[in-house]
């Protein structure tokens, strides 16, 4: 099989979107890098229980402790904005709300991520 796509999309030319299977791929994933991420985020979570701002931010300081979560933050951002296309895909029928909520999705999930990276940065560079 050279390409993912499935045998009734060859047949039709068409998707979900015209691009059903691109994006079942991504969602699955994101959904697999979040699995290791998120058991990461709830055992820092569990160790950062009863401690300080100060604490916080120095564990967050930690080169490995910002990667892991600026990916944890980006990745969980992103598949939302997956999983929010396919609702819209789903259930918003006329075609001019359905691309300006996507346009709206699209932007909040890049600026969001973009002010979470940002300030891990500056926690970093402290």
């Amino acid at each position: 099989m050279s390409s993912l796509e499935t045998p009734l999309h060859k047949v039709r030319g068409l998707g979900a979107s015209h691009s059903g299977t691109g994006h079942f791929w991504r969602e699955r994933l994101t959904s697999a890098a979040l699995i290791p991420l998120s058991l990461w985020f709830a055992y820092a979570i569990v160790g950062l229980i009863d401690t300080n701002e100060v604490t916080i931010v120095s564990f967050l300081a930690k080169p490995w402790n910002a990667i892991l979560m600026g990916l944890f933050v980006v990745i969980s951002f992103y598949h939302l904005n997956l999983g929010l296309q396919q609702i819209l895909d789903d259930y918003v029928h006329a075609p001019g709300m359905k691309l300006f909520l996507r346009l709206v999705v699209t932007v909040v999930w890049i600026i969001a991520s973009v002010i979470a990276v940002f300030a891990l940065v500056r926690i970093a560079a402290l």
